[in-house]
Order: structure tokens, then sequence, then C-alpha cells
């Protein structure tokens, strides 16, 4: 049996398991596990830890760390907007990056700004997510309050959710005024999450392109709210909190 040490953090309810394999002792210990049958052991709610994914943090060649995110059913994504802004968080109070750090992850070497509060924690992050999100997305949108729960609960009992959520995370988005959306998601690998960063800014970008909205919105998710800005270039910005909720070790048993 291995031991294997983890903190359980989340952005927004949105929560996974992350391990720190810049340590080699830790690093020795998962170098011959397989992470997909890790991430469903350690996610699953009942027999596990409990989360929507497992995510590891590695030593980058070029950047200051990279990022592995795993679902819950232990496929990989390409990238987390809520899981970037916790490696942040755990990184700079762990001593590892300063308030400006950048992460690699397998949709390209993403930057981070911290902001801190007066006794030098973590409050909040904003992650340049780039033009793309990085993941794909199939984003909803709705015309009335009515239709943004009846819409997804439709989407659901389809006979192309399964299809869809194989391919894609999918939002249904209404359209509160030109500030605020709100947005449910249904994140590939996973199903419905209390937050998606990556989610949020997909929706975000839908709805400036359609002219629904400006260049800058508030999007209130399950969770909890998350700030998406599009700057001139057509760069999205995401920012949020990140909370870590424990931190214990976890038995592995081939």
């Amino acid at each position: 049996m291995k031991t294997i040490p983890f903190i359980k953090m989340h952005g927004l309810g949105n929560d996974y398991v992350y391990i720190d394999a810049t340590r080699k002792e830790t690093a020795d210990i998962i170098a011959n596990i397989n992470p997909s049958v890790l991430a469903r052991r350690m996610s699953d709610r009942h027999w596990g830890v409990g989360s929507d994914g497992l995510v590891l943090i590695l030593p980058s060649t070029c950047a200051d760390l990279r990022m592995r995110m795993f679902n819950a059913d232990g496929s990989e994504a390409e990238m987390c907007g809520n899981a970037s802004r916790c490696i942040a968080k755990y990184a700079y109070e762990q001593g590892l990056c300063g308030r400006n750090m950048t992460l690699e992850t397998l949709a390209g070497v993403k930057r981070l700004t911290l902001q801190t509060n007066t006794q030098n924690k973590v409050e909040q992050v904003t992650v340049e997510i780039g033009i793309s999100t990085g993941n794909p997305h199939e984003v909803f949108i709705v015309d009335t309050t009515d239709q943004f729960d009846s819409k997804f609960e439709e989407l659901q009992i389809g006979s192309q959710w399964e299809e869809l959520r194989r391919k894609a995370n999918i939002e249904c988005v209404y359209v509160l005024n030109r500030h605020e959306i709100k947005v449910r998601v249904c994140e590939r690998g996973t199903g419905e999450t209390m937050a998606c960063g990556t989610g949020a800014c997909a929706s975000a970008a839908a709805a400036m392109n359609a002219g629904l909205t400006e260049n800058r919105v508030t999007v209130h998710l399950r969770g909890g709210d998350l700030d998406v800005q599009r700057d001139k270039k057509g760069i999205l910005y995401l920012t949020g909190t990140a909370t870590e909720v424990f931190r214990g070790t976890y038995n592995w048993e081939e």
C-alpha cells in the first residue's frame, strides 16, 4: 500500500483533489500509478475523497509549474480555469511562485496574476485564458428565465446528450442584462458542476459575440460568481476565488 498526500481545493464549489508532484517523494510514489485510474478512485464521493476530478501539480520546463487535470471518469482535459486558480493559490502560499506566475497546460502556457490580502493570503486570481478557452464547449442561450432550467433538463434527457457530453462541456445561458449572465454547466467526463471557469468564459464570449452583453460580465454560477473580461485583441481574462478545504493522505492499493 502507498500513502499519497493530497490537498482538497475548490473554485466556487468546483472541487478537485490536488497532488503536489513537485515534491520528489510524492512524484516517486505516483510515478508508476495510472493517473486516470487514480482520478476515478480518488474522485468517487462514496469510496474515495470525493471531487470533480484530480489535478497533478508538476514541474515544467517552460513555465513556473505544469498542470495535468483528469475528470472524475478518468479522462484528461486540456484546461481548467478553476483548477488553475487553485494551483496559483497553493503555489504562492507554499513559496513556489510569486504574484505573477505561468502555468503549462495542454491548452498552452497560461499567465496568472494573484491578489493577496494583508495576511499575504491569496484572495483572487486572474487567469489569462486567451482567445480560445482551451476546452470544447457547446453553449445554448435561452430567451427567458423559465427556459433556463427547463432547457438544461431537456438537454439531459435528449437523445444527443450523451454524444454531446462526450465531446464537449455543455452550458445553458440566460442573459440577465448587459453586464450579467446566469449559467448552468455540465462538464465533459464529470457531469453538472457547481462552476466551470472555461465554461464561464465560453458562455460570456457567446453572449458578447451575439451582441447581448458588454465585454465585461459577471457570470452567476451555482457555486458563486466569476468575472470575465475580453480585451480589444479578443483575449479573455477570468477572475475568481480559490479555496483550500483540507489536506490529507490517500491509501493506494493496486
